[in-house]
C-alpha cells in the first residue's frame, strides 16, 4: 500500500466516523430479502467495488467519450463478476426473462452519459431481454409500465454534492420510486435507504454504477453547479453494493475537497444517509475495511 493510499484510508475512516457520530444511531430493521443479502457479489465476505479510469474517457471538448465509456463499463463489470468476458459477466447479472428498468439521472448540469445507458440496454439485449422489456427513466418512473413491472434494475448516476443530502448518490437516485420524495428531506435525507425497501425496488437491483467522469465536489444552495468545482477524474465506480460504492465516491469527493481547499473542508450539509444505510438499514457496508476496491486503468491523480 502506498503512502497516498494510507493517508486516503485514514482520512476516509475519520470522515465516516464523524458522519456516524453526527446522528447515525438506531437499531436495524432487518435486511432486504433475495439478492440483497449482504450486498456482496457471489457471497464474498467483502463488498467488491471496481474503480476503472481511462485518460480518454473525456473527449477533446471535455465531454463523455462514447468510444471509450462502453468498454470501460464492460471491463468494470468483468472485474466485478470475475467472469471471462463481458457477455458472460452481464449474463451473470441479468436473465432473459427479466423486465429491466435502467434508473438514470438527467440533472441538466451533470447527466448520466447516454452512451452508458445505451450500453446497458445493448448488453441486456445480448442476454436475451426483448427491447420492449427494457426501459430507461428518471423523474417519471412511477406509472411507467416497465418500471412498474420491473424484475431487475440497473442504477446509474453521476456523483455530486447536493443541497439536501450532502451528496447526490446511488442511494439517493432511487428517491423517485417514492410517491412523495419530499418526506425524505429532513435531517439531511438521513433515511434515504428506506426507499430501497419499497415494493418497486426491494431485491431488484443487479448493478450500481457511480459515474465519476467530472464529479462536482463543492457547492451551496439548491441546484448549485459551478464548473470550477468539477474535475476531470475520468472514472466509473461499479458494484452490487450501493452503500460501498457511494462510500467510495464520498471518499473521492472528500479527497478532492482536501486537495482543492488545503484542508478537510466539511460538506455544506452532513453526509449521513450513506452510513445510516449501513448502520440502521443494513443495506450494505460503508466500512472501507469491508470493501474490496479493485483499481483499473489510468493511475494519475487517482486519490485513493
Amino acid at each position: 500500500m502506498s503512502k497516498d493510499d494510507q493517508f486516503s484510508r485514514r482520512d476516509f475512516l475519520k470522515h465516516a466516523s464523524t458522519a456516524f457520530l453526527a446522528g447515525v444511531a438506531a437499531t436495524a430493521p432487518g435486511t432486504a430479502s433475495g439478492e440483497w443479502q449482504n450486498n456482496s457479489y457471489a457471497g464474498e465476505a467483502k463488498s467488491r467495488v471496481v474503480l476503472i479510469r481511462d485518460e480518454l474517457a473525456l473527449d477533446d471538448e471535455g465531454k463523455p467519450n462514447p468510444l471509450i465509456l462502453p468498454r470501460m463499463l464492460d471491463e468494470g463489470v468483468v472485474a466485478l463478476t470475475g467472469k471471462a468476458n463481458a457477455r458472460e459477466a452481464w449474463k451473470s447479472l441479468l436473465k432473459p426473462e427479466d423486465i429491466l428498468g435502467i434508473k438514470t439521472n438527467v440533472w441538466r448540469f451533470l447527466r448520466t452519459p447516454e452512451c452508458l445507458e445505451e450500453q446497458i440496454a445493448f448488453r441486456a439485449g445480448e442476454v436475451g431481454i426483448a427491447k420492449d422489456r427494457i426501459g430507461v427513466g428518471d423523474r417519471r418512473i412511477l406509472g411507467d409500465p416497465i418500471f412498474d413491472s420491473a424484475t431487475a434494475l440497473v442504477n446509474i448516476r453521476p456523483m455530486r454534492t447536493h443541497h439536501w443530502a450532502g451528496v447526490g448518490s446511488l442511494i439517493k437516485n432511487y428517491i423517485m420510486f417514492a410517491p412523495a420524495p419530499v418526506i425524505y428531506h429532513p435531517d439531511t435525507c438521513a433515511n434515504l435507504a428506506s426507499v430501497w425497501f419499497l415494493p418497486g425496488v426491494l431485491g431488484k437491483t443487479r448493478l450500481n454504477v457511480l459515474v465519476m467522469l467530472t464529479p462536482l465536489f463543492h457547492g451551496k444552495g439548491p441546484h448549485h453547479y459551478v464548473k470550477k468545482y468539477t474535475w476531470d477524474y475520468r472514472g466509473l465506480l461499479i458494484g452490487t453494493d450501493p452503500v460501498a460504492v457511494d462510500a467510495t465516491g464520498v471518499h473521492l469527493l472528500q479527497a478532492m475537497r482536501t486537495k482543492h481547499f488545503g484542508d478537510a473542508k466539511p460538506f455544506d450539509k452532513p453526509v449521513k444517509h450513506i452510513w445510516v444505510a449501513d448502520k440502521k438499514f443494513n443495506l450494505g457496508t460503508s466500512d472501507p475495511a469491508k470493501i474490496d476496491l479493485v483499481k483499473l486503468g489510468w493511475e494519475k491523480d487517482r486519490l485513493i
